[in-house]
């Protein structure tokens, strides 16, 4: 693999620098996270980034997927992941934003296999691909909402949260139904996310949804209906 190892080594010695050994057992304790954290706060971990990603700019989309992989795969604290998600949104390679990416972002999302790495993931990074590319993507997605694994299932439900005009009503459908009848929290809250998102755009037809879905949880009707009265 082309992993730009001056880019990796540059981004561990920046977050163990920043370290805060005090702080960490209870950011790993709130995040439940079998990974330990070093202790870096989110605005500590951005400035970092921000100046470490403008130093070094990687040539080619190949060293960037594999530099972003390499990071998140041989990650011993969680924060590193985190960057890994920063690195791969970073402005610098936004031309690189397309369905292609879609494998390397599906290894993040199921090995990350939590909300804070997912979520992030689905709507910065899967959901502006999805926007771009539909015929590419939406097959993928909706391959995803009737799939075995939780966070698959969440990333092709909550996708779309931001797209307002853009949404997709018929995939939000698609996807979210598989799922209603399901007891799982992180499927419900999401449900619950993704419609109250849309009422925003277009309420009525969230009104309608949840009313032609009876067997809504509670959880994600309370959610859609939030905002709405």
């Amino acid at each position: 693999m082309n992993v730009d190892d001056r880019l990796v080594k540059a981004i561990r010695t920046g977050l163990a620098e920043l370290a805060d050994p005090a702080k960490a057992p209870a950011m790993q304790a709130y995040m439940k996270s079998a990974m330990p954290f070093r202790g870096v706060a989110k605005p500590q971990r951005s400035t970092l980034m921000k100046r470490v990603l403008a130093d070094h700019i990687l040539p080619d989309r190949v060293t960037y997927s594999a530099t972003v992989l390499e990071l998140w795969r041989t990650a011993e604290f969680r924060e590193e992941r985190y960057a890994a998600i920063d690195l791969s949104g970073f402005r610098a390679y936004r031309g690189w934003q397309d369905a292609g990416l879609l494998p390397m972002y599906e290894e993040m999302i199921v090995s990350g296999a939590w909300w804070d790495h997912v979520d992030e993931l689905a709507i910065r990074r899967v959901g502006p691909i999805l926007r771009a590319e539909r015929a590419r993507v939406t097959p993928v997605m909706l391959s995803w909402a009737a799939d075995a694994d939780l966070w698959r299932r969440r990333t092709a439900i909550i996708c779309q949260v931001g797209a307002k005009e853009e949404t997709d009503t018929d995939l939000l459908t698609r996807a979210i139904e598989p799922a209603i009848a399901e007891p799982e929290f992180f499927l419900r809250k999401g449900i619950g996310w993704a419609l109250r998102d849309y009422a925003k755009t277009a309420p009525e037809w969230v009104r309608s949804f949840v009313d032609d879905h009876p067997g809504l949880s509670g959880l994600s009707r309370r959610e859609a209906l939030k905002h709405l009265g």
